[in-house]
Formats: C-alpha cells, structure tokens, sequence
C-alpha cells in the first residue's frame, strides 16, 4: 500500500494525475524554496516516488524503491515539513516519516515472499546494494540541499 499511495504522489508531481500539480507546478514550487536546478530537482522528487513507490509495491529490483522513497521522504521532510511539527494536522512531518520508516524497514528485511524478486528470483548483490544506496542517498540530499540558493540579504 504504501508503494502505491507513493506512486499516486509521484504521479501527481510528474503527469498532473490525481489532482496534482504536474511537473511545471512542482518546478515552481521547488524554485520558490531555493532549489536549484528546480526542474531536475522536481523530476527527481516524482521520479523517486513514482518509479520508487512502484518498484516497492511489485518488490521488485529491492532495495531500489525503499532508496527512492527514503530520499524522496527525507527531502519533503526537509523542505516542506519542517518547523511544523510532528502530527499532519499541522502539514508536520508524520506522513512523510511514516512512509521513510516503512521504506527503510522493507529495504533491510526485504520484499517478502510474494514480491517479484522472489518470483523471478532477482537478487541484487547485497549487502552493497543497500549500504551503497544509502550512501548514494546521502550524497544525493546532501547535493541537493547544499545547491540551494542562498535567501537575499534585505538591505537595511
């Protein structure tokens, strides 16, 4: 369920698709918070929900979706979540967290025995592929928030 309802948002971010914005509104917004290149940026939030949340969902290719989703939860918990709080009555952190926490669970116990790769017997070589994507993630945030604009100084 939660591949699914990150594949929902994805789509929203990437094709419009279920009231969302598209990816020229995600573009805007993220410039408006000082991300830069803003469209790359937004390609990459609905790219990592999207194809994330639907590689989590098939369990396929694991632990590829759990590193998208990671990465694309922790992003909107740092740029949009943050300050507010824990509890989504006040847009805090709860939802996106929720979802980084199962995504981070499924990436270290696996897809389970239904998933694709158990059925098509994939694996990928582990543990390299888990600690290797983590410290892709990690870079991958880390380039994004640090390219940030830097907020203009009012004059005085």
């Amino acid at each position: 369920m939660v591949g699914l309802l990150l594949a929902g948002h994805g789509a929203q971010k990437l094709f419009g698709w279920f009231g969302g914005p598209g990816l020229a509104g995600i573009t805007g917004w993220l410039a408006s918070t000082g991300m830069r290149p803003a469209g790359f940026w937004a390609f990459m939030a609905g790219l990592s929900e999207f194809g994330g949340g639907l590689l989590l969902a098939l369990g396929f290719l694991s632990p590829l979706g759990s590193l998208g989703i990671i990465a694309a939860m922790i992003m909107a918990i740092v740029k949009g979540h943050w300050g507010k709080g824990l509890w989504a009555a006040n847009n805090g952190s709860e939802l996106p967290l929720t979802y980084l926490i199962v995504a981070l669970i499924i990436a270290f116990t696996g897809p389970g025995a239904y998933a694709l790769d158990t059925v098509l017997n994939i694996t990928l070589p582990q543990p390299i592929a888990l600690w290797g994507g983590l410290a892709v993630v990690v870079v991958g945030v880390a380039v994004a928030l640090l390219g940030q604009a830097k907020p203009a100084i009012a004059a005085q």
